[in-house]
Parts: C-alpha cells; sequence; structure tokens
C-alpha cells in the first residue's frame, strides 16, 4: 500500500470523529453536558497521617442507592439519582436538573484497612474515611565487600 492510499484510508476514521466532537460540542454549547455523559458528581479527596477523606456531592441520590467497592487501590462509588415524579400538566422553561446513573473511581494514594471503611451520607454530601494501612518502613541494607 503506498503512503498516499495508507493515508487516506484514515479519512472516513478522521471523519467520524470529528463528528462526534462537533456534536459532543454542541451538546456543551447548548448547555446539555450529561447528553452521553451520564451524571459526574464532583468529589474532593484528601488524606491525613491516618486516614483519606473522600467527599461527594450526591444531592437528591438516597443512600440506598449508592454502592461503594474497593480492587486494589481503586475505589469505586456507584448509583443512581432516580427521576422525581413526572408532572405533565407543568409547561417547562428550564429543565437543568439531571438524573440517571454515574460511576465515579479514585486511585487511592495509599493501602488502606478494608475492614475499617465508613460512609455517611449527611445534607447531600456522602463522605468516606478510609483508614491508612501503617507505611513500611524504608531500612537500608549495608553491602559488605569481601
Amino acid at each position: 500500500m503506498s503512503p498516499i492510499t495508507k493515508r487516506l484510508s484514515y479519512l472516513p476514521l478522521l471523519n467520524a470523529f470529528r463528528n462526534e466532537m462537533n456534536k459532543l460540542l454542541s451538546n456543551f454549547q447548548e448547555g446539555d453536558i450529561t447528553v452521553g455523559t451520564g451524571l459526574m458528581p464532583p468529589l474532593d479527596v484528601s488524606e491525613d497521617d491516618t486516614c483519606i477523606i473522600i467527599k461527594m456531592e450526591a444531592p437528591g441520590i438516597e443512600p440506598h442507592d449508592i454502592n461503594i467497592s474497593i480492587i486494589g487501590n481503586t475505589l469505586t462509588i456507584q448509583g443512581e439519582k432516580r427521576v422525581d415524579k413526572e408532572e405533565k400538566e407543568k409547561n417547562y422553561h428550564l429543565l437543568e436538573r439531571c438524573c440517571g446513573y454515574f460511576s465515579r473511581s479514585v486511585a487511592l494514594p495509599a493501602s488502606v484497612k478494608f475492614h475499617q471503611v465508613k460512609a455517611e451520607y449527611k445534607k447531600g454530601i456522602l463522605e468516606i474515611i478510609l483508614p491508612k494501612c501503617e507505611k513500611s518502613g524504608i531500612k537500608k541494607i549495608p553491602v559488605k565487600g569481601g
């Protein structure tokens, strides 16, 4: 295959990619940033000497609709914000609140004690406290010459 023919074979892929990007940017500019992306609740990750603390905004989400799991050093929070009872008689002028499934995964900066993890939901904020495992000390080993 000649270099020119090889380049031309990529054109349909590039055009499809450009079309998808144009759709995404169009949705973003129209204020519909959830189309195709789902919910993306914002979160904060911090740590101190003893634990890692994750806080995620989750207003309107019921605690029983949230699932938290840890695999290796990755914490995953999944859930669903359910639709409010639909009111067909109202004529909406603006409808920005979204609903649906979400999933957030975070690489944890340290190993944690799985059995001591606590999660609490208050006033629309999910707080997860992950106690850290003790740090393994670094020990220098002298090398003797012989």
